[in-house]
């Protein structure tokens, strides 16, 4: 079993205000605006390069799993046409993740280098960034509606969205629900899903509904394609109301029974299902955990996590697996997140 990532330290001392009503929903800044970082989209899909794209990500697989046959996606998708890098982590917390661990002015330049690396390693896929930011987080303590989850404000999200406009990076919204639900928590970020560049990403890790509505981080939490699925149906319906490209969604995973029932996950032209291993540790482990529950276990296109700290520190090791090494992955991962 992998260990789990940290559960952000309760927060109420310094987001006494964090309650997302719908009138604050209204307030956010104007850096919400649909006018913002539009990316490059296209009346028409290359299917051609779509294809040739997929054939080489599954990197000589020949079990027939990959590359997943699914009806195309609309114009605009990102992916397999770029590789998404992103920092993931939270604002109020340097131990939640890359994004959030070193201020701004040290973070975005540590980012970009990355992301060069990726495409220095990879020719044929140029690598974008992302800031992914965990706008609910899992909390240590009950809080009053005893949910045991934290909505970060608004204002926190109109933040990472200026970074990202300065660097043309994509932005993911990230939920970790603890005892409350996917049906409560992701409507509460249509507005900024409704910009074409602002993905989504679920930790079912931190879903505990399922386990018994035990304490988050105490076991690990899991999500069913049930549940996944309405999210699905939830993005692809927002990309239909506001006419956008394909939102990506992304799924962390990393042990079998965190995502329940994953052959019955819906694909949609109007996403792009991205399921990620998010399991620490060495390479080999690491390997194994993508083998066993995300190769094994196909839906549309693949992720990797790399733990800055986790992966060298706290594993015994000097440097984290290489690019090299993930990019002989079978299938290759399209989705880069560091922690």
């Amino acid at each position: 079993m992998q260990m789990k990532n940290y559960v952000l330290p309760v927060l109420a001392l310094v987001c006494l205000s964090c309650n997302n009503s719908a009138s604050q929903q209204e307030k956010t800044s104007d850096s919400t605006s649909t006018d913002t970082n539009k990316v490059a989209s296209s009346n028409t899909l290359d299917t051609a390069r779509y294809d040739q794209l997929q054939n080489y990500l599954a990197n000589g697989d020949t079990t027939g799993r990959w590359p997943v046959k699914h009806q195309y996606p609309l114009p605009g998708a990102v992916l397999p046409f770029h590789r998404v890098v992103a920092y993931y982590g939270n604002l109020s917390s340097t131990r939640m993740g890359a994004l959030g661990k070193w201020p701004k002015k040290e973070m975005i330049p540590k980012l970009l280098d990355e992301v060069k690396k990726w495409s220095d390693a990879d020719s044929v896929i140029k690598a974008i960034p992302a800031l992914h930011y965990i706008a609910v987080t899992a909390q240590g303590a009950a809080g009053k509606d005893g949910k045991w989850r934290l909505r970060m404000p608004y204002k926190q999200i109109d933040t990472v969205l200026a970074w990202a406009k300065e660097i043309n990076a994509l932005v993911f919204i990230d939920v970790q629900v603890g005892l409350s639900d996917v049906q409560t928590e992701l409507p509460l970020f249509e507005k900024y899903l409704a910009l074409p560049n602002v993905h989504f990403g679920i930790d079912p890790e931190f879903a505990m509904k399922s386990k018994g509505n035990k304490k988050p981080g105490s076991v690990i939490g899991s999500l069913d394609a049930a549940d996944i699925n309405w999210m699905g149906d939830y993005l692809a319906g927002i990309v239909r109301k506001y006419n956008l490209p394909p939102k990506i969604f992304m799924v962390h995973r990393f042990t079998q029974a965190m995502v329940t029932n994953a052959d019955k996950i819906k694909v949609h032209p109007e996403l792009q299902i991205v399921m990620d291993m998010d399991g620490w540790g060495g390479p080999a482990k690491k390997k194994d955990t993508y083998y066993s529950w995300i190769y094994k276990q196909p839906v549309q296109f693949t992720g990797f996590k790399l733990f800055y700290v986790n992966d060298t520190e706290k594993s015994g090791l000097k440097e984290m697996m290489s690019r090299e090494e993930i990019l002989k992955l079978k299938p290759k991962p399209i989705y880069i997140q560091y922690q």
